[in-house]
């Protein structure tokens, strides 16, 4: 059957995506792990000489405030910024999983005990209780991350309660039960080996809300100190400038948060229709 141009343009356009988040995603990697090693530049360094300078090519993204320059603390706090939602997604991710798997294959009295706690812990707004976590230590990345892990492991147990629940009654959990195998074998060899593909993808989603987590939080003060780059703090810290007129301090570190998160969607985006190429729903995290 001949395929029809509509379906030819669609699959240049998804490639076309594919290969331009992949290439972002890529150089977002290749900087924060190299620019640190290999510019030999004191991301800290003030010259108030050269403060609240323009975009030129001595400073490609101009200077902030106190004349240290931009690019450089953009790739830093991107660097922070991605650390605390690459640790603080991929916990949220495990505590999800094995929550979901815990409760549908318990079933019974366990199962709608933890939903009903996990109804419970979504009834408060992220950011509320993200809030309310960091509030309780100090400011810095591991209470970041803390926040974040707590408050986002939710959505990725209902999915994974739910493809445990449609997996409990094909034929090879039927046969693997019959030929003798315990609960804790068939989670751990049937249940959870199906359910990977779901985390990951979950994973991979989780990262970039991560990110826009720990950026509000800083934005509000309750994240990160504030003498350390995060994208988060350059964009707080860029407030007065704007008022003032100067538009790069704050529209910078915005792009350094918003394409990574653009690309990293755009990937999670082919992998859940290359999964499950039928079902084109929302994973809302």
């Amino acid at each position: 059957m001949a395929d029809t141009p509509f379906g030819a343009a669609r699959r240049t356009s998804r490639r076309i995506r594919v290969i331009t988040s992949a290439g972002i995603v890529a150089a977002v990697l290749l900087a924060v792990l190299l620019v640190p090693p290999l510019v030999q530049l004191d991301q800290q360094a003030v010259d108030l000489s050269a403060r609240l300078r323009p975009p030129s090519w001595q400073h490609p993204f101009g200077t902030d405030d106190v004349g240290r320059d931009l690019l450089l603390r953009c790739v830093y706090g991107l660097r922070v910024s991605l650390l605390v939602g690459v640790v603080a997604g991929l916990t949220a991710t495990v505590v999800g999983t094995a929550v979901g798997a815990l409760a549908a294959a318990a079933g019974g009295w366990t199962d709608r005990l933890v939903m009903r706690l996990v109804d419970t812990f979504s009834s408060v707004p992220h950011l509320l209780l993200g809030i309310f976590v960091v509030a309780m230590f100090r400011p810095g990345v591991g209470p970041v991350i803390v926040s974040v892990a707590l408050t986002h492991w939710l959505s990725t147990a209902r999915i994974v309660r739910s493809e445990v629940l449609s997996l409990r009654s094909r034929p090879f959990v039927d046969a693997a039960i019959s030929g003798g195998a315990s609960r804790t074998r068939v989670v751990v060899r049937h249940l959870l080996p199906a359910v990977l593909p779901q985390a990951g993808l979950a994973a991979v989603l989780m990262v970039p809300h991560a990110m826009w987590h720990e950026s509000a939080l800083s934005f509000l003060g309750l994240g990160l100190p504030t003498h350390q780059a995060s994208l988060g703090n350059l964009v707080q810290t860029a407030r007065g400038s704007l008022l003032a007129g100067d538009w790069w301090p704050t529209l910078f570190p915005g792009l350094f948060l918003i394409v990574p998160t653009l690309a990293l969607a755009g990937l999670a985006g082919a992998w859940r229709e290359r999964i499950n190429p039928r079902r084109r729903s929302e994973l809302m995290l």
